[in-house]
């Protein structure tokens, strides 16, 4: 399950990524996603810092895109807000670590089971974008099969 913080994260992109580089303030993002504008500063400096978004000053100032929406994916997002998804600690790309309680990784049924479920949703997650989230439902069901 995705956190909190994720599903904030992704609606204040999703919007950004809606409004077709304009520059937003956040109130504005705040408003329009009905994120709390204390939690949403907290995630836009996490996204800021990841280089998704940027930020302008002065009057006219706020948030925009840093990159197009179709460069970044689901699983970039998730890993910069949440950190590792990987399901079992023994199959993360990023973070492995040996389970505690495996004699032997080689033959784990557990791990073998996950390890596919995981790779079929890391290449899902991937290679879906914040682009196809505006796009409609038939053409991004198309394009998440066309993944898998």
């Amino acid at each position: 399950m995705i956190s909190q913080k994720a599903k904030y994260a992704f609606k204040a992109l999703i919007h950004l990524a809606g409004r077709h580089g304009e520059t937003v303030s956040i109130d504005d993002i705040a408003q329009a996603t009905q994120v709390p504008r204390s939690f949403l500063e907290h995630i836009l400096l996490d996204l800021k810092g990841r280089g998704m978004i940027a930020s302008r000053r002065g009057r006219a100032g706020g948030y925009v895109m840093e990159r197009p929406p179709a460069q970044i994916s689901v699983g970039m997002v998730l890993r910069a807000i949440d950190g590792p998804i990987a399901p079992l600690s023994c199959i993360s790309v990023n973070s492995y670590a040996p389970c505690a309680d495996c004699q032997d990784e080689a033959a784990c049924a557990v791990r073998r089971l996950f390890g596919d479920v995981y790779n079929v949703m890391l290449q899902t997650m991937d290679a879906t974008t914040l682009a196809d989230a505006l796009r409609d439902d038939a053409m991004r069901i198309k394009h998440i099969f066309s993944v898998i």
